[in-house]
């Protein structure tokens, strides 16, 4: 269907959280559930979404796609990976299977330094190539819209090439991309040992250039024990915001150095991995506009225990789940694995999940008004799921169910 115009009928449930911003704490769990639904697409937006005999007129010329009695949520938002990176690290994967632990594996040269060589060695064209593959994976498991985040160069000319692959994606394809620079990923070889040297030529030289030409809507740091402490953590953070970026943290995944504190000091829009936090972290994330990202699929991966997302949503936090796709500490974008850990082992119930995964994510990257629900005004991305109720996304545990992908009206993926 080349349209963006669609309506959508044979709704066993259509289900989904609602409102403009992020849910936060029993909010979250406030799912709308309409049994023998429909939805109406108008040019690209949802215009009507409610029970089937309450639908309005339908214009002779809108398409119909019947959702076969299944289940209908909105698109999911992923927003948190590094989805645009060459090369791989499958034998790290095996050392650590085998006992290394993931910082001594970046001690001896390995981890983000692997990843950095061979995305400096890829071509843009390569880039782009990789990236459309890694999307078309996405949209066929719900993704709508994604987070990118750039931190494989950690050069000037290497940064702007995986940000200029997401802008020239983000035109092609129908997945919306949402790119965050990530210059402060690690310390380059030729900054060995002067970590903070480093931090001024990202201030100095790379900010600039990237605001200069409008490829990043959100700055990232590594905030961590032996990568970037709180110090230079700050002081990108606050050159980042005077430049008119949003602020996105990695914070306290391997060490609990105050990474979370500081995202809800300086507004971040989210503080992400968080495995380290504590109580206290939970209330300052409360009390601000700051979203909680877990990323489940890396503590699987990791072997590390989950971040304890219930405590968060019990203190009131707005809590986000995300992918964290990238070539090291989790080289997977499993939505479905994500709903099983996160019910099965992080005590969320699939309403909370579910708002995590669409509303919550598309607050976190400040896109909240946009998409992340089914209702009037946002934009018409929604997921036709194999199955009766949204139960399933969590009961049939890691399993595709997603049948069909509509973006902005468009019929996007269609399960064989």
């Amino acid at each position: 269907m080349s349209t963006a115009d669609l309506f959508v009928r044979d709704i066993r449930e259509l289900a989904t959280p609602t409102g403009g911003k992020a849910q936060r704490g029993p909010e979250m769990a406030e799912v709308r559930s309409v049994p023998d639904a429909a939805v109406l697409i108008r040019d690209g937006r949802i215009a009507w979404a409610g029970p089937a005999s309450e639908a309005p007129a339908i214009p002779e010329d809108v398409p119909v796609l019947s959702a076969g009695g299944g289940t209908v949520v909105p698109g999911f938002v992923d927003s948190h990976t590094h989805f645009v990176f060459a090369g791989d690290r499958s034998e790290e994967f095996l050392w650590r299977a085998g006992g290394l632990p993931y910082m001594e594996i970046h001690r001896r040269g390995g981890g983000i330094r692997r990843s950095m060589d061979a995305t400096r060695a890829a071509s843009l064209d390569e880039l782009v190539a990789i990236g459309r593959r890694r999307l078309g994976t996405m949209v066929s498991l719900g993704v709508t819209t994604v987070e990118g985040k750039s931190g494989y160069g950690m050069d000037l000319a290497t940064e702007l090439r995986q940000l200029e692959a997401m802008d020239i994606l983000g035109r092609e394809q129908p997945v919306r991309i949402v790119p965050t620079f990530l210059g402060p990923h690690s310390t380059p070889p030729e900054y060995a040992g002067r970590t903070s040297e480093y931090m001024d030529y990202v201030i100095r030289d790379m900010l600039p250039a990237v605001k200069a030409r409008g490829l990043a809507r959100f700055c990232d740091v590594f905030c961590e024990k032996g990568v970037f402490e709180l110090a230079d953590s700050r002081r990108y953070l606050e050159a980042a915001k005077a430049a008119g970026f949003g602020l996105k943290v990695h914070a306290d995944e391997i060490e609990r150095i105050g990474g979370a504190a500081l995202a809800a000091e300086l507004g971040a829009a989210s503080a992400d991995h968080l495995l380290k936090c504590v109580p206290s972290d939970y209330e300052a994330l409360a009390r601000s506009s700051t979203v909680a990202t877990c990323l489940p699929l890396t503590a699987f991966v990791l072997r590390e225990p989950y971040a304890d997302a219930r405590g968060m949503i019990d203190s009131g936090c707005a809590v986000a789940l995300a992918s964290d796709l990238n070539p090291g500490s989790c080289y997977s974008q499993s939505i479905p694995l994500i709903f099983a850990l996160a019910v099965l082992y992080m005590r969320l119930s699939v309403d909370e999940a579910l708002c995590a995964l669409t509303l919550n994510g598309a607050a976190a990257l400040g896109l909240a008004g946009e998409v992340g629900s089914i209702e009037p005004g946002k934009r018409g991305d929604l997921v036709i799921l194999d199955a009766p109720s949204r139960a399933f996304l969590a009961y049939h545990s890691g399993m595709n169910l997603v049948k069909t992908t509509v973006i902005g009206g468009r019929l996007e993926y269609e399960r064989p």
